[in-house]
This record gives structure tokens, C-alpha cells and sequence, in this order.
């Protein structure tokens, strides 16, 4: 299996990648639904470290330091920084914002690497719904310093339109802001795994496909 599908394997089995009939907070009615709490062991958090630096190199990306937006985004930061560093020889700094800036001691808004002008970070999260992440990050890393954002990677991209936009969240960030969101795994792989026996759930195949014809983007 490719990484690719070791990782939809990995989130079916962990019980975060689930398909029935689900009622989003979109409103809309799908046949899947991914929930990224259920990570919650050693074991889970150091594969996922893996499959966001595998993402990293495949894509080329090249960067100074990896930013973790609390909560969710820090400790796969770190992870990926570990992984990067084991597996990859690659050996970046790592940072996580506080939620309110610490106003004693060293201060400031971020934990770790103290960011400088000229610096290129990638944001890592889990998934990316309408981008509010990224769009909450940008100005506190631009009162940090002037960073070059070099990307975003994300676990899985939805390829799912806004409800108000013909574009995907991944594509309006990048349209807003110039910020190129990478994702391990996208909604079109996670049909391709089903159709190549990867992962169980012919049985919901259809349903997924006319939920990616009604509501998709390529």
C-alpha cells in the first residue's frame, strides 16, 4: 500500500474516518464523517507524525519551522517535527501560539522557536472546514514577525464547496491569501481505496460519489 492508503486505513481502523448517514454542521446530509478526537494515544499521535512528514517531503515543501495553532495543531506540529527529524534527517524548529499572550517571564504569544523576518513556516492542522484556522493564525504570526507562510498541511481535504462559494475551503485560502494547502489524503483517495478493497464500505460507494457530484470540487 501506498502511504496514502495506509493512512485511510489507519483512520478507519481508529475509528475516525466512519460511514452512514451523518448530518454535518453544514446541515448537509453525508455519507462519511471524519472525527480527529479519537486520536488519542502514544501509538496513534506517532504514526500520525509520520504521515505529515511523509507529506512534507512528497510535496517538496521547504521550511525553517512548523507552527501548531492551539489546540488541536500542537502537538501534530511536534510530532511531525520528530518524524521529519527520525525518519528524514530533517531537522526543523517547531512553535505553538498561546491563547492569550503571556505578560510575564520571556513573554510574547508563541512557545519555542521565537519567530524572526524572513522566516518560512508551514502550518500544520488536522482538517481544514472553512479555514477559520488559518485565517485566526495569519495575523498573530504577522505581529510575530514577517514570516513567509511556505503552506499549510492538513490530514484530509474535504474537495467540498463552501455554502456560500463554488470554491473548497483549501482552494478560498489560497485564492485570500496565496497559501498553499497540502493534505496527506483527499476525499477522491478515500473513494479510490473503497473501489481498490483498501478499506471495507462498497456498500455507502454510491452515496459518496453523488454526495461528491452534488456538493464536490476538483
Amino acid at each position: 500500500m501506498t502511504y496514502k492508503q495506509q493512512f485511510i486505513k489507519f483512520m478507519v481502523d481508529n475509528g475516525v474516518l466512519k460511514f452512514g448517514e451523518f448530518t454535518l454542521k453544514s446541515g448537509r446530509k453525508a455519507p462519511y464523517f471524519i472525527n480527529t478526537g479519537n486520536y488519542k494515544t502514544g501509538a496513534q499521535l506517532l504514526k500520525l507524525g509520520e504521515y505529515y512528514a511523509q507529506c512534507y517531503v512528497d510535496n517538496n515543501i521547504f521550511a525553517d519551522t512548523l507552527v501548531g495553532p492551539a489546540y488541536k495543531g500542537i502537538p501534530l506540529a511536534v510530532a511531525c517535527a520528530i518524524a521529519l527529524a527520525k525518519n528524514h534527517g530533517v531537522d526543523l524548529n517547531y512553535c505553538f501560539d498561546r491563547k492569550e499572550v503571556k505578560d510575564h517571564g520571556e513573554g510574547g504569544l508563541f512557545v519555542g522557536k521565537q519567530l524572526t523576518d524572513g522566516e518560512k513556516v508551514v502550518i500544520i492542522e488536522d482538517v481544514m472546514t472553512s479555514g477559520k484556522a488559518l485565517r485566526e493564525m495569519l495575523p498573530k504570526l504577522a505581529d510575530a514577525a514577517k514570516v513567509d507562510v511556505a503552506g499549510m498541511i492538513i490530514s484530509v481535504d474535504r474537495m467540498e464547496r463552501g455554502l456560500e462559494s463554488e470554491l473548497s475551503a483549501v482552494q478560498e485560502v489560497y485564492r485570500e491569501f496565496g497559501v498553499k494547502v497540502y493534505s496527506i489524503v483527499t476525499m477522491a483517495d478515500i473513494i479510490s481505496a473503497i473501489e481498490d478493497g483498501i478499506i471495507d464500505g462498497k456498500e455507502y460507494l454510491e452515496k459518496m460519489k453523488e454526495y461528491r457530484l452534488k456538493y464536490g470540487v476538483d
